[in-house]
């Protein structure tokens, strides 16, 4: 960890805290985890959202500092951005987050842009939550049960509970630092993994009908489109996931889901199990990630982003 990020973080009286839009596990986890352990040190802090928490993490301690951003708020002293590959990935608060005179950008995607003033960025770390914790570390806070199962819920989410290839025994060592502080990962686990709502069973089940295999069943990709959303009564939350859906099939080495954002932009989703670096595709069209779990946001129907990303992914098969 930089030493000069740790020196102005604990000097610090004010700091604001930015995790990436369509926030997940590890961009909540982290941030509330962080929000926490400086409000316990008596420091202001407060997280700034692009959209309201996904109703699956909303039971996680920390929430009530979290909130959108008002142009009337008050300046911090430091921005961070957490889990955030790019300036893109911040959505409308872009221009907010270098408002304060010092900018801190803490992340562990191989494609990050290095756009603060000062970059920590390990691609090495499974999640961004293995970083936050060693950043607590450093600046000597206290990990208590409540910021403990904010960064559970970031490390097991971003390692898909520990079965991912991006899992390391630093990953596991943190995980049972993190356990000795008593937290029930019996209620985390079944809260994080094992609890969906009906509309997300009936988008499941019209993304299994929509799903389609090309290149000899190497490749599965599927489309959703806002009608789709509209017909099964989910929300773009419950998109969360659905890739894996196709990666999950044996012999499927790729997986994509485009998802129709509105009439000119959709979100793209990438999966991949051995050998294809999703990421370079990502970053083709102005994305990132990991070289097995990426995504962008590519300008277009839904129809033609979809025929795109089957011919690209195609070529990187063959």
């Amino acid at each position: 960890m930089d030493r000069e990020i740790v020196k102005l973080i604990a000097q610090a009286g004010g700091i604001a805290i930015f995790p990436h839009v369509s926030a997940d596990g590890d961009a909540i986890g982290s941030s509330l985890a962080l929000a926490l352990a400086l409000k316990n040190a008596g420091k202001k802090v407060i997280v700034y959202l692009e959209e309201n928490i996904p109703t699956v993490y909303r039971f996680l301690p920390g929430t009530e500092l979290a909130c959108f951003y008002d142009t009337q708020d008050e300046v911090m002293d430091i921005n961070i951005a957490l889990d955030t590959g790019d300036v893109g990935r911040l959505g409308t608060r872009g221009d907010a987050f270098f408002e304060a005179p010092c900018t801190i950008n803490i992340d562990h995607h191989v494609t990050n842009t290095k756009f603060a003033l000062l970059n920590f960025v390990d691609d090495m770390s499974a999640s961004t939550g293995e970083i936050v914790y060693t950043l607590l570390k450093k600046l000597k806070l206290g990990i208590d049960r409540d910021i403990a199962a904010c960064l559970y819920t970031a490390v097991s989410t971003d390692t898909g509970g520990f079965k991912y290839s991006n899992t390391t025994s630093e990953t596991h060592r943190i995980a049972s630092e993190l356990l000795a502080t008593g937290i029930d990962i019996g209620e985390l686990s079944q809260r994080i993994f094992d609890n969906t709502t009906y509309t997300k069973l009936k988008l499941t089940q019209k993304a299994i009908e929509l799903l389609e295999l090309h290149e000899n069943a190497k490749l599965a990709a599927v489309a959703i489109s806002q009608a789709d959303l509209q017909a099964t009564g989910a929300k773009d939350e419950d998109c969360d996931g659905i890739v894996n859906i196709g990666r999950s099939i044996e012999g499927v080495e790729v997986s994509v889901l485009v998802k129709e954002k509105n009439a000119e932009e959709v979100r793209v989703n990438l999966r991949s199990k051995t050998h294809v670096d999703v990421s370079e595709v990502a970053a083709a069209f102005g994305g990132g990630g990991h070289k097995r779990a990426a995504g962008c946001t590519v300008k277009g129907s839904l129809q033609e982003v979809k025929e795109q990303m089957i011919n690209v992914l195609k070529e990187k098969l063959q």
